[in-house]
């Protein structure tokens, strides 16, 4: 399953970070171990944010892509799940069947 791991850096932790000349090497390191599809970095809430697109097959390997950014960024850790086009695609008859079963009219 395809999910956003939000990974989001305390204001004084972040700036320790990027003041570190290793900082660089150990965001390889994590990219390396997490293998994402994409990685986009980003301020949230007013804090440094890292987008990680990542497949996970099995909920088991949920803490060994968390525990990095844990240990070496002390972020605050989400997995969201997300679909792609073409995997939401997939899921519209699903959807229909359950619109049909549970939705209520507007009108």
């Amino acid at each position: 399953m395809r999910f956003f791991i939000r990974a989001t850096m305390p204001v004084d932790v972040g700036n320790e970070l990027v003041s570190d000349p290793d900082f660089g090497q150990t965001m390889k390191k994590i990219v390396e171990d997490l293998k994402p599809e994409e990685v986009y970095y980003s301020v949230e809430f007013g804090q440094r944010t890292i987008y990680f697109v990542v497949n996970v097959k099995h909920s088991h390997e949920i803490p060994s892509k968390a525990e990095p950014l844990w240990q070496a960024l002390a972020a605050d850790v989400d997995f969201i799940p997300v679909m792609n086009q073409k995997e939401f695609a997939k899921a519209a008859p699903s959807l229909a069947r359950a619109v049909k079963k549970h939705g209520f009219d507007l009108e």
